[in-house]
């Protein structure tokens, strides 16, 4: 078998250095090229860790907003004067329950969508406390769902919940009727959550510059694209309006898709 490589070799008229430098020097650029790929995905890794870090403590910071803990704690302390120690106890126990899950959810890429909508509800229902019950909500998290084994990436919902509350719902000229409400489901291996408002039109959400104020839900929508970079999750947001029977405009759909996740062993596989 030798014997026919060097015959091969001679044929075509290489001498055996030539053969043997070339073999070395494309080995040499392999292994070059090879080791640049590693470092630029190294290099996209970090760049990508580095970034979810960064978006977390923006997405907390927007959480643990000011005007909602001043407001919160000033709503609770009029129940205090004006209607009954013990609702204003109640809801001084869901906020302080809310502020214990928001610090403990921090820095924290998975959490249980249990969890998750704990916290939710908790921040809703402060919300009717400071917003004088002008608005209800409904959430519904369909039997396909288990709550406890489901990981989501955490302050994802809330922005969008909390975006529809002060500018879709709250806006409405009617002080009184605002719906919001919540449906989670899975479909074969993607989950969605469907959040659905009878407030202002999308097409209103502008400020007085034409420019959408959604600094909160821009901070979410790349934290998860960025999770969905990372771990594959092929997520996406679409949002439409809703309308009634007569074709009229009724309201808003935001929907959040991602692929579902049960374990984070499920993502790395």
């Amino acid at each position: 078998m030798a014997h026919f490589y060097n015959e091969i070799i001679f044929a075509a008229g290489w001498p055996y250095w030539l053969f043997f430098l070339l073999s070395l020097i494309t080995l040499i650029v392999f292994f070059i090229l090879r080791e640049r790929r590693i470092k630029r995905a190294s290099a996209k890794e970090i760049t990508i860790h580095h970034a979810l870090i960064n978006l977390e403590l923006h997405a907390f910071q927007a959480q643990m907003d000011p005007h909602f803990i001043f407001n919160s704690l000033n709503a609770i302390h009029h129940y205090i004067l004006t209607t009954s120690t013990d609702m204003a106890s109640l809801y001084l126990t869901r906020f302080s329950r809310l502020m214990r899950l928001m610090i403990g959810n921090f820095n924290k890429e998975w959490i249980s969508l249990y969890d998750e909508l704990e916290a939710l509800e908790l921040y809703i229902q402060l919300e009717q406390l400071r917003f004088d019950q002008q608005f209800n909500y409904q959430l519904h998290v369909l039997p396909e769902v288990n709550q406890q084994f489901t990981l989501i990436p955490p302050l994802i919902i809330q922005p969008y919940v909390q975006y529809a509350i002060w500018h879709r719902l709250l806006p409405r000229p009617q002080k009184t009727g605002g719906c919001l409400k919540i449906i989670i489901g899975q479909e074969n291996d993607r989950l969605f959550i469907h959040l659905e408002d009878n407030g202002i039109l999308i097409t209103e959400l502008l400020d007085g510059t034409g420019e959408r104020q959604a600094s909160g839900i821009d901070i979410a929508s790349e934290r998860l694209y960025m999770m969905s970079e990372k771990y594959h999750m092929q997520a996406s947001i679409k949002s439409r309006q809703l309308f009634d029977e007569e074709h009229e405009p009724s309201g808003n759909q935001l929907t959040i898709s991602m692929q579902h996740v049960g374990t984070r062993q499920s993502l790395a596989g």
